[in-house]
């Protein structure tokens, strides 16, 4: 597997994925090797999984040329074969745009069978048209990306649209299948920092800081509350590139008393936050699929969603949360108020979610479809 997120240094719904997937590929029995990027401390990867790491970039790459350190990242990727001693691998699975070029020469190289997820695309990303600049470039290597490869795996049915249609994908290539999660460790009441934790008026949200994760308008939300729940607090927690911008948002909606941008938060910290929350609020004004609402779903959390794409089809099809109109910060208030001022809700909705976990997403449902995916991919490219 070709990554360019991972643990410890992400936080991503990609990062949480690849892991996941990857441990229980391992525990089935199966040879499972993830190129990844570097990490100067101690990384915690899955049991039974080779994680190579690698350099991302050249020192004299311009920081906002993002092609160019892809192209650089791809070319140390593929010299990580070198650590492998021989062994070859018979799937190659890509995550990423940013790995393309990786992904298809290993796969030339030792004749494997080329699978891409695309976790997003950059045509979705912009609500369904392309930006000059990165954009396009983006796009073009998504969609050489999907041609190129034997066949494709989207999150959701959104997504899997998505693909078809924006890159141009024959059907029968794509299929669907979700991230997923370990409940249990999400839940686990004996964890240290779970076992004191009591719910308080808190809101909680976490993920990578950009504009589309739509933290802006869970700010705003913040600051219609002030007066109805005037002890309600707000955290959110993770690192990106519209941190400064979301902390200038806080200053001029006058909350910063109420909104607290935490950063990156060690598994212990997000998982005590966590199970300390009143509910979870996933605003993105896009989401492919959401894994954040899984694992709020898993630590008991009542749950409100951005009513977008993989997000919409997870709480509509389980009743498992709220949802509202994405950009509307007043609707968002709303579902947030009716959370705390009415607890039957609140734990009509956990009972949803935890029937919804244990069903359709744990890590080994998962990984035996995406297996089941490859068998089926490397049976009919034999044919060809």
């Amino acid at each position: 597997m070709l990554t360019w997120f991972f643990p410890p240094q992400e936080m991503s719904g990609i990062a949480a994925h690849v892991h996941g997937l990857a441990g229980s590929l391992a525990a089935a029995e199966h040879d499972v090797v993830v190129f990844a990027p570097p990490w100067r401390g101690g990384a915690s990867d899955p049991a039974g999984v080779k994680v190579c790491r690698a350099v991302t970039g050249l020192p004299w790459l311009p920081d906002e040329d993002e092609a160019a350190h892809a192209a650089s990242t791809c070319h140390h990727f593929v010299a990580l074969m070198g650590e492998l001693d021989g062994w070859q691998p018979d799937v190659v699975h890509v995550h990423d745009w940013r790995l393309a070029w990786a992904g298809s020469t290993i796969s030339d190289l030792t004749d494997a069978t080329l699978v891409t997820t695309f976790h997003g695309t950059e045509r979705v990303r912009h609500g369904g048209h392309l930006p000059t600049g990165l954009p396009g470039t983006v796009h073009s290597v998504e969609s050489w990306l999907a041609l190129r490869s034997d066949s494709a795996i989207a999150t959701s049915a959104f997504m899997v649209r998505a693909v078809v249609s924006g890159l141009e994908v024959d059907a029968e290539r794509v299929t669907q299948i979700p991230n997923g999660i370990d409940a249990e460790w999400w839940a686990r009441a004996q964890h240290p920092s779970v076992q004191h934790a009591q719910r308080a008026p808190l809101v909680f949200t976490w993920g990578r800081v950009q504009y589309e994760k739509g933290f802006q308008v869970l700010v705003r939300a913040m600051g219609l509350l002030r007066h109805s729940h005037d002890d309600l607090r707000c955290i959110i927690g993770g690192t990106g590139s519209y941190l400064a911008e979301l902390q200038s948002r806080i200053d001029l909606d006058r909350v910063a008393d109420r909104v607290e941008l935490a950063g990156f938060l060690t598994d212990e910290e997000l998982l005590g936050t966590l199970h300390r929350a009143s509910c979870v609020v996933i605003p993105s004004l896009y989401e492919p699929f959401g894994i954040v609402a899984l694992e709020a779903l898993a630590g008991g959390a009542p749950l409100v969603v951005a009513e977008t794409g993989g997000l919409a089809e997870l709480v509509r099809s389980t009743e498992a949360g709220l949802m509202f109109e994405p950009g509307d910060a007043e609707q968002l208030a709303s579902c947030i108020a009716r959370i705390l001022d009415e607890p039957v809700l609140a734990q009509r909705l956990g009972d949803h979610a935890s029937a919804m976990l244990t069903e359709r997403y744990s890590w080994e449902t998962i990984a035996t479809s995406t297996v089941a995916w490859y068998e089926a991919t490397r049976t009919r490219t034999a044919d060809r």
